[in-house]
């Protein structure tokens, strides 16, 4: 098919996939009141790659002469990486700090199978480097959109897999067929599912021996029977452009996503119960989508910054010491996140034939650093634009002949701003820093991608102390 136009891939979303939103099936994804605006989100990287001004960025040639999208080029270099950041910094940003991820954590998923593929099919004389490859080509040819689904349900969290008191905790396979696999469980936190054309499936953590049916991946279609998507309802109150102008027309969506028994043809299947590669596939991921994470990231630092200097000016303290100080701060903040996704491309490595990775370490730091310093951030813009965050009035009053000027005379800011300029100001600040969609960016700052303690153990695990140590050995005189 090719590359494929906004339309076309909002065709492709109706299939009569099994999607639930607060306890009714939804007949039409494209058309749900909710639903569909995550679906019109979704359609920025279509529109992207037919826009003249991000074309260049957006798409790249194949050795065959065709065009497909960049979020399904291999990295092989530093500079493959770079760009891939900026794409995915460019599209959030024309998403107003709200990531689109159809096609990034996809693809994120499928560099990581093709790097782990190679190794089990080593070990184990399997084939599923051919069939993980088959499938690239197929979602990299049709244009297609794909999420993922990592993170099981867990149970018990001080419990493995094959220790849980039910044993559908974590995804497994029930029944092995001469044409497949039959798949149970249910996987929670599964970004874009109820709008993408295929979902790729991943284990969650390491496994021993005992656990191999749970060391499964696999894809499949999203209107495969027995995939049922529920849909969670938070942020999908009605807004309006007034009161929430960046999440009015904007959303994504996220499901619990569950498998009841759901058959999964040999062809789409990418691990079967090899537990020792399971432990290397979910951090193989993680590598990648750590690197989006930090890239998309960017707009959002870039948008609390922005937010800090404008209700500075606003109010008319944008002299004051204080605010200064936390001005500074936030910029360093939001630099330092931009320099270390950098460095992390600079650093990447190609260990494995034709597929480069960002910097591990370099890539947790710039993690840990932006979800670490999120909340103070929003401290400081918060006590920079005032408590009308959340005590506003409505876009029905500014109309209200009685009540308008009065409005627009009496919030007002710094001369030259009257109370209509600066009310639109504060209402950006809020949809931004509180509220569900400001709620919704300061939990995925620390959950999303891995949790802070996650990210601590990936750092650890990833520095190597011994030239700072043969350092200090010499500093100290020790042989």
């Amino acid at each position: 098919m090719g590359l494929r136009t906004p339309q076309q891939y909002i065709d492709s979303l109706k299939d009569g996939r099994t999607v639930y939103y607060r306890g009714e099936r939804v007949p039409d994804v494209t058309t749900h009141p909710v639903i569909k605006k995550a679906v019109r989100h979704a359609c920025l990287d279509f529109e992207m790659a037919e826009n003249p001004e991000y074309r260049d960025l957006a798409v790249v040639t194949g050795e065959d002469g065709q065009p497909y999208s960049r979020y399904y080029k291999i990295p092989a270099s530093t500079d493959d990486l770079l760009q891939r950041s900026r794409l995915i910094e460019t599209a959030t940003a024309l998403g107003k700090t709200l990531v689109v991820l159809v096609k990034e954590i996809g693809t994120d998923a499928l560099f990581a199978l093709h790097r782990v593929a190679r190794q089990v099919d080593q070990k184990y004389e399997t084939d599923y480097h051919r069939r993980v490859e088959a499938f690239y080509r197929h979602c990299r040819d049709n244009d297609l959109a794909v999420s993922v689904a990592q993170t099981d349900v867990k149970g018990d969290r001080g419990l493995g897999p094959r220790d849980q008191p039910h044993p559908d905790y974590y995804t497994r396979i029930v029944e092995r067929r001469p044409d497949g696999i039959v798949v149970r469980g249910a996987k929670i936190h599964t970004s874009c599912t109820t709008n993408v054309n295929e979902l790729i499936v991943l284990p969650t953590r390491a496994m021993a021996e005992a656990d191999a049916d749970y060391a499964v991946s696999f894809a499949i279609p999203v209107d495969t029977p027995g995939l049922k998507l529920i849909a969670s309802p938070y942020g999908g109150s009605p807004k309006n452009e007034f009161d929430a102008p960046l999440s009015a027309e904007r959303k994504m969506m996220e499901t619990i996503t569950i498998f009841d028994d759901v058959f999964v043809p040999w062809e789409r299947v990418f691990l079967a119960g090899e537990y020792d590669f399971a432990g290397p596939l979910a951090l193989g991921f993680v590598e990648y989508h750590r690197f989006t994470a930090v890239s998309y990231k960017l707009p959002l630092v870039d948008a609390l910054v922005g937010s800090a200097l404008l209700m500075a000016d606003l109010n008319g303290i944008a002299r004051a010491a204080h605010v200064r100080d936390k001005l500074i701060r936030l910029i360093s903040y939001a630099e330092t996140l931009r320099a270390l996704t950098e460095m992390a491309a600079l650093r990447g490595r190609g260990d494995d034939p034709g597929i480069f990775a960002p910097d591990p370490l370099t890539t947790n730091m710039a993690k840990y650093h932006f979800a670490h310093g999120y909340h103070e951030a929003l401290q400081h813009v918060q006590d920079i634009a005032g408590g009308m965050l959340v005590t506003g009035p409505g876009a029905e009053d500014f109309a209200n002949p009685e009540t308008g000027d009065l409005l627009r005379k009496y919030l007002g800011g710094r001369a030259g701003v009257d109370g209509e300029v600066r009310t639109r100001a504060m209402n950006m600040v809020s949809d931004l820093t509180t509220g569900d969609f400001g709620g919704y960016h300061a939990v995925l700052a620390i959950h999303a991608e891995g949790s802070l303690e996650a990210e601590k153990l990936m750092i650890s695990r990833a520095y190597d102390g011994r030239r700072a140590l043969e350092y200090a050995k010499k500093l100290a005189g020790i042989a």
